[in-house]
Formats: structure tokens, C-alpha cells, sequence
């Protein structure tokens, strides 16, 4: 039996103080400092940063002891920031997909929708495509670096913090890559940079040069029907509203552990990879768990609706903000002592790869509201949806442009076309040059998606564009017909 007073006790909890103690720090950095405030730096992002200089700080006075490993956080308080890491990537996606869409949509927003999944996927295989060719690049000169390091570009920048662990782990302990975990995170705190650098630096240019107005900077205002619509339970009953919607996505997360456990069981040489898929098989559970109360409500056994949208909105921030500054926290930067180089250019590459690409996708795509769709698509690629949010509210406060939706509803598309990424990612050891260029030919194939509009229909708009020519004998009701 543990006494009270005893670390093994309190050590947990004291992690999970110097997580949130950084969040409020850092929240106060960013209001009271007005270069920060305009940085857009998540403030989750600055977190991390934060306690990561606190613990390279305290190694150094310290004589290499490492802070989160002291007896006060259990010992083991680095792997712990992993585990937390983990699962809040899974809770987060969890409780996103226990949210209900009342919007129907027109064909067109299906079209747009559809676009950009295949974007987000696309932009995944660019950036293996890059990463890849560099880490291997490094490899022939420096023949002990891990070549197949480069594949975490792509889970760091586009997947965020809880991907690139799960595959910086899966390559440290399968593959013996001494340092992935951290390399991973590195990785993805980079990426965060990269958007909080890159779309600073795009909107002060476009501001500029008068192309775009940063809308008003209050906050906007909650309606009730948000917090409290008329179908659902109420907000307090004998349990709480908020109690309900955390109860379902444990709930969830159960059964993705016993689908985990089932599969890891029938494929024992899978194991690392079908845990490293948790947040797909918890969105799966969610989505069974939310067909069936949908039924039971259609058959009238369930009288009022257990979930909320609001509520889990804001559950699925609490977890990936966490998920942010403790993947943060958790990079060991003495094992990255020689990889800074490479993981500076891989930072570089991966944001102006990602700028450009996104950039003349919304433009051919998305021409009625390009500037929005491209903040948001960048900074998800490059942060997590969050990231992309923030951005987006700079141009679209009240998200009057479809963008903002677009990040939501392009998840589905987006894991049908990734799935082979995953799966690629963990090949790419045993057979890196293969892997890349399988990643090149399957960056072709999604681009002859993306693109099939302008590519399938030349010819037939080169024809129209010839029996056109007299467009002055058109009338304006013909033309509105053609259009």
C-alpha cells in the first residue's frame, strides 16, 4: 500500500501540473508580449518550447540528469510524456468523430470536399518524396545515419506530434534508429514552427500589398443552441452533459483497445504497427458507437441526443493541446546532438515544399475562396487542424468560406488514400529506394486525381473555347446556361 505523501502517488499529477503550469504561462506570454501575440505561434506550441528549455536548462546545472526523469515525476517521466503523447492523439481524433454534421451537402461541396482529402494526401507523399531523398542523400555520405528517417517528415509536419512518435518509435525499436521517438517529435515541433513562421510571414506580405484584410480581432459570441440544443440531454442532470460526451469516447477508446489487442493477437508480427493505428480504429469505434445510438434514436428507444457538438469541440482541443506540449516536452535533445543538420534542412524543405504545393492547389481549385483554403490546408499540413484553424481565423473569423469545413469533412477521403502511406512507411527500411519510388508514382496517380478536371476535360474546353470565338453574338441568358 502507498503512502499519500510518496512520489509513486503524486508523480503523475505533478507532470500533468508542469503541463498545464506551461500552458498557462505561456498563454500569458502571448497576451501580455505583442510581438507574440502577432506571431500566431499556438500557444500549446509555445508550451512545449518552454518546458523543453526548462529541461535542457536543468540538465546542464544538473550534470546530465534529465528534469522529467527525476524521482518527483516517478523516474520515468519522459516515457510517461510519450505515453500521454499517444493516446491524447487518439482521444483527440475520437471525440472529433462523435461530432454530427447537419449540413447537407450540394455536389459541389462534395467535389470540394473530396479535393481537398486528395490534397492532404498528396501533400503527405511530396513530402516522403522530399524527406526521403534527403535522409538517403545523408545516408550515402554518413553511412550510420538512418536513411528511411526522412518517411517522419510527413507524419511530423502533416500528422503532428502523435504520428511522428508512434513511427519515430516503430523505426527506434523495430529498425534501430537510436533516437527516433525524439527525432520524430523534433520533427513535428518543427512543423508547428513552420507554420507559425510561414503564415506570419504570408499574411504580413498580403497584407502588404493589400490583397487581404485580417478580419476583426474580438472574440465571437456563443449561441445558446450551441452549448444547449432542444433535442439533447440537458446540461445537468443527475451527470453532467460534458461527463457524457468523455464517458463515450473512453467508451470508444475501450473497444479500439480490444480491436488492437484481437488483431495484434491474430498478427503478432503487426503488433507496433496496428497500435501506431489507434486514432483509425478509435474513429472507427466512435463511428460504430454513433450509428448505433442513431439508430436506437430512429427506433425511438433513445428519446434525446447524448452528444454535443460544442462539448466535443472543445474536448478534442483539450486533447490535442496537451498532445502538443507534451510530444514537446518529450524530445531528448542529447539524442539529437547529430542529426541538428539534418533536421533543419528536412524543417526548411518540408515548409517551403508544403507552401508552394498547397498554395497552387487552392488557387486551381478552390478559386472562390484560394487565400482561406490555403491558410487552413497549410497550417494543418504542417501543424495539426488547430494550427490550421488559427490561421484561417486570421482572413475568415466567422468561417464564412467553406474552409474551415473543409478541414473537418476531408478526414474521411484523407484516411482512404493515406492508408497505403502508413503501410509504406513501415516497408521503407527494408527497401527505402522502392519505397521512394513508389511514393513518386503514387504522388503522380493522386495528382491525376486532384487534377482530373483540367487534365480529362482540354480538349473538350480547347473545343468550346474555338466555337466561342464570336462570343459577342452569345446572349447574356446562353451564356449564363453554358456557365
Amino acid at each position: 500500500m502507498s503512502n499519500f505523501w510518496d512520489f509513486n502517488v503524486w508523480g503523475s499529477i505533478l507532470i500533468f501540473a508542469a503541463l498545464f503550469g506551461a500552458l498557462l504561462v505561456a498563454n500569458i506570454i502571448k497576451k501580455m508580449i505583442p510581438f507574440m501575440r502577432k506571431s500566431l505561434i499556438p500557444t500549446s506550441v509555445l508550451a512545449g518550447l518552454l518546458l523543453l528549455a526548462t529541461s535542457a536548462i536543468y540538465q546542464s546545472v544538473s550534470g546530465g540528469r534529465i528534469m522529467f526523469d527525476e524521482p518527483a515525476f516517478n523516474g520515468s517521466g519522459m516515457a510517461f510524456l510519450e505515453v500521454i503523447t499517444y493516446h491524447c492523439l487518439a482521444l483527440g481524433f475520437i471525440a472529433s468523430a462523435f461530432k454530427t454534421s447537419k449540413n447537407k451537402m450540394s455536389k459541389k461541396r462534395t467535389v470540394e470536399i473530396f479535393n481537398s482529402g486528395v490534397t492532404t494526401v498528396s501533400t503527405y507523399l511530396i513530402q516522403a518524396v522530399f524527406g526521403l531523398g534527403i535522409t538517403l542523400i545523408v545516408a550515402l555520405v554518413i553511412p550510420s545515419f538512418f536513411g528511411t528517417a526522412g518517411v517522419l517528415l510527413p507524419f511530423g509536419f502533416g500528422q503532428g506530434s502523435g504520428q511522428a512518435l508512434n513511427y519515430g518509435t516503430i523505426y527506434q525499436n523495430d529498425y534501430g534508429f537510436t533516437g527516433g521517438s525524439s527525432f520524430g517529435l523534433a520533427i513535428a515541433a518543427l512543423g508547428f514552427l513552420s507554420a507559425s513562421i510561414g503564415g506570419v510571414i504570408h499574411l504580413n506580405i498580403s497584407k502588404h500589398r493589400g490583397r487581404l484584410k485580417a478580419s476583426d480581432s474580438e472574440e465571437c459570441a456563443i449561441s445558446s443552441e450551441e452549448v444547449q440544443a432542444a433535442n439533447e440531454i440537458p446540461m445537468q442532470e443527475s451527470v453532467d452533459k460534458l461527463t457524457i460526451q468523455i464517458a463515450l469516447i473512453a467508451f470508444a477508446y475501450f473497444i479500439t483497445y480490444l480491436m488492437m489487442w484481437g488483431l495484434g493477437s491474430l498478427l503478432p508480427g503487426m503488433k507496433s504497427t496496428i497500435y501506431g493505428f489507434n486514432f483509425l480504429l478509435g474513429v472507427i469505434s466512435a463511428t460504430l458507437i454513433k450509428l448505433t445510438l442513431k439508430f436506437l434514436r430512429k427506433k425511438n428507444v433513445v428519446k434525446k441526443e447524448y452528444t454535443n457538438n460544442f462539448l466535443l469541440t472543445r474536448t478534442s482541443n483539450f486533447f490535442f493541446d496537451i498532445m502538443v506540449v507534451a510530444g514537446i516536452a518529450a524530445i531528448q535533445i542529447e539524442t539529437l546532438k547529430t542529426y541538428w543538420g539534418v533536421l533543419l534542412i528536412l524543417g526548411a524543405v518540408g515548409m517551403a515544399v508544403t507552401f508552394i504545393y498547397t498554395r497552387l492547389v487552392s488557387k486551381a481549385l478552390f478559386k472562390d475562396y484560394a487565400e482561406e483554403q490555403f491558410l487552413a490546408t497549410y497550417g494543418m499540413l504542417t501543424g495539426t487542424a488547430s494550427t490550421g484553424i488559427i490561421l484561417l481565423r486570421e482572413v475568415d473569423r466567422d468561417f464564412k468560406t467553406p474552409a474551415a469545413d473543409n478541414l473537418v469533412y476531408q478526414n474521411f477521403p484523407a484516411i482512404v488514400f493515406g492508408f497505403p502511406l502508413m503501410l509504406l512507411a513501415n516497408w521503407a527500411p527494408k527497401q527505402p529506394y522502392w519505397c521512394l519510388l513508389v511514393f513518386v508514382v503514387f504522388f503522380a496517380v493522386m495528382n491525376i486525381i486532384l487534377f482530373r478536371g483540367k487534365i480529362f476535360r482540354l480538349d473538350k474546353n480547347r473545343t468550346t473555347s474555338e466555337h466561342d470565338e464570336d462570343a459577342e453574338e452569345t446572349t447574356p441568358v446562353e451564356q449564363d446556361h453554358k456557365e
